[in-house]
């Protein structure tokens, strides 16, 4: 029988391989047009955290069907926490409140959910939402909760346990693996043993009999609850329902290619990022993450089933929204800046992410509309090829870049004290870097210092002027305070030589929330170095150079070439790009396209999203002004000379 299974499953791999070398030669490689492209459609989240009722997400439902469908948003999911009771002493992370049923697995709260009461699950809210010609999807998280943990309930089709009995969860729950921000509410299980194998197969059963299409996955990737186990045992719980279900998972908190290749054969959709929320911060840090995964060719890879897998950026936080982890539904609007918007749906169409709107659709305006539906941005997203950054431009600011290196290599920033100008006030931890790098001489910046006996690193978004100069005030700046709840601190334990690309994405790369560990913890020595107290060595530098351009290409399917010009800086910029190099470069990669020619092509086409005609491009030079940290999107149909 082993011997069977080993020949099949070589078998398999040779058919997947053969495949892949003909998807090659074909030009339909990783990154080419699909039939579906990645997936679209609506989660309750951002707009209201884990309360929405069962009215709310039927109507977002209903809107998304009017106004969506017809452009390709065809899934609607409830975000996490449904089988969670709303009571005026229940958050997002505590314990008690969750129901379940006699076997252990979560249910949705009938006081918000009533259509669900007497056992029947998601059963009718599937069909309601499969009625509008649309699918039905849920958030889970990892493992088993606590509560069946607690209760210690049998486990469904377990027989044969330890004790000679049913299995229970208490036998499967692996307490020392708990998910990383909601220790008190879920654990791993034991997925090598035959309960743990079928209280999966049991959840994902029910699943399959509630009707659901789409399965959202919390706490099973990502640097610090990567659980390939899981993972695994799930992929194969899904396929062994016979139900066809989107497969995907969330978050990405500091996820790499590599781990990526780890589960894109498993999944239909990986979070790439942690929670993206609507500030500039958190958009400006899925550039590099964004550059990463398609250069390691890791969108639309294919997987064992047939579908493909995409890396995902996260939703689209447009709209009236809420806050993270709140316990209030959608009221006030994405701070993103209108350029801020369009930069964000181009870099999501040209990574190939999936299109997930997080705002409330009962509210969107037409602009907003106009923006997830532009059919050149839908068309990049579902049907383009060869997808990549194609160079990182000239542009440069003095924006402060801050990294955790080795003290020996870190005497190139010198920090002091100044005291505070004012009785009461915070004193000043300033740094200064000996490289000239404007007018006003050398970089010197300064963060507010609160003298602690356990002093550490929070990320504060205050602005203010400094005395180099205002440009540096719009940079954003760090506190350092003592660890308080809700603070975000430097922790010393990440990789000293990973570097944090700069103040306004610090927070998803070197910080975590302030505990007061050690490892947060830092003083400054003699010498004027900032160290970490527990983990011997390692210094806070800064360095100051950034580049702030970046330039993005792919192909249509109908021999288009798609550019895209981001200005990440602070001031409007100039950006070009040559039109003969980025065709050569494109037809060398994927050999379709414009023969080889010592003349500067000639092109037409449109710029998006001035939605204004072009007719020829002088001396086959493209370039434009673009806003700061805005866009410009080209679709370029070009012949040879």
């Amino acid at each position: 029988m082993a011997s069977s299974r080993i020949k099949h499953n070589k078998q398999l791999l040779l058919y997947i391989f053969l495949c892949r070398v003909l998807m090659i030669s074909w030009g339909l490689d990783q990154g080419s047009f699909t039939i579906t492209g990645p997936p679209r459609g609506w989660n309750s989240y951002d707009a209201f955290s884990w309360i929405i009722t069962e009215d709310e997400f039927l109507a977002n439902a209903q809107i998304m069907a009017d106004k969506l469908k017809s452009s390709g948003y065809e899934y609607v999911v409830v975000d996490f926490l449904w089988y969670r009771r709303v009571a005026p002493e229940a958050s997002f992370t505590s314990p008690g409140f969750d129901l379940i049923d006699e076997w252990g697995r979560p249910v949705p709260d009938p006081a918000r959910w009533p259509s669900t009461a007497g056992g029947k699950g998601f059963a009718p809210i599937a069909t309601k939402v499969h009625a509008m010609g649309l699918k039905f999807g849920i958030h889970v998280m990892r493992g088993i909760s606590t509560a069946a943990v607690s209760n210690n309930t049998p486990i469904l089709g377990a027989n044969g346990g330890p004790e000679g009995g049913p299995w229970t969860a208490q036998d499967i729950a692996l307490t020392s693996r708990p998910c990383s921000w909601m220790p008190e509410c879920f654990v791993s299980v034991n997925t090598s043993s035959k309960g743990g194998k079928a209280f999966i197969n049991s959840l994902y059963q029910q699943y399959a009999s509630w009707g659901v299409d789409f399965v959202k996955h919390d706490c099973v990737f990502g640097e610090d609850d990567l659980s390939l186990d899981e993972i695994t045992t799930v992929s194969e719980a899904i396929v062994n329902t016979g139900r066809p279900m989107v497969y995907s998972l969330s978050p990405g908190v500091l996820a790499t290619p590599s781990m990526g290749k780890l589960v894109d054969n498993l999944v239909d959709m990986y979070r790439a990022t942690g929670d993206d929320w609507d500030t500039w911060n958190d958009l400006e840090s899925h550039f590099d993450v964004a550059r990463d995964f398609a250069a390691a060719g890791l969108i639309g890879v294919p997987r064992l089933q047939g579908s493909q897998s995409w890396p995902n950026l996260d939703m689209l936080p447009l709209g009236r929204l809420t806050n993270p982890g709140s316990k209030q539904g959608p009221h006030r609007s994405t701070r993103l800046t209108p350029d801020e918007q369009k930069t964000q749906i181009t870099l999501w169409a040209m990574a190939r992410s999936p299109l997930m709107y997080g705002g409330d659709l009962r509210d969107i305006d037409q602009a907003t509309l106009s923006l997830i539906t532009n059919t050149v941005i839908l068309d990049i997203n579902s049907k383009s090829f060869g997808n990549a950054e194609i160079v990182q431009g000239s542009s440069i600011e003095a924006v402060p870049v801050l990294s955790l290196i080795s003290c020996e290599q870190a005497t190139d920033t010198k920090w002091v004290i100044r005291n505070a100008e004012s009785a009461g006030a915070n004193d000043y931890l300033c740094w200064s870097v000996p490289e000239v790098i404007n007018r006003a001489g050398e970089l010197a910046h300064c963060l507010d210092w609160t003298v602690s006996s356990k002093p550490s690193i929070s990320l504060n978004k205050k602005r203010r002027a400094t005395e180099v100069g205002e440009h540096f005030s719009q940079t954003g700046f760090l506190h350092l305070w003592s660890a308080s709840g809700g603070s975000m601190c430097l922790d010393s334990l990440h990789d000293p030589q990973r570097v944090a690309p700069n103040f306004d994405k610090i927070t998803t790369k070197l910080f975590s929330s302030c505990s007061n560990q050690g490892s947060q913890i830092w003083k400054l020595t003699s010498e004027g170095q900032l160290e970490s107290t527990s983990n011997s060595g390692v210094c806070v530098a800064i360095d100051a150079q950034v580049n702030t351009a970046r330039i993005w290409a792919a192909r249509g399917i109908e021999g288009q070439y798609y550019v895209a010009f981001f200005n990440l800086g602070l001031e409007a910029s100039n950006m070009s790009t040559s039109l003969d190099k980025l065709i050569r470069s494109q037809n060398l990669a994927h050999g379709r396209g414009l023969s080889a020619s010592t003349a500067a092509p000639s092109c037409t086409g449109k710029d998006v999203w001035s939605n204004q005609t072009m007719v020829g491009i002088p001396n086959g030079i493209l370039s434009a002004i673009v806003p700061s940290h805005g866009c410009k999107l080209y679709s370029l149909t070009c012949v040879s000379n």
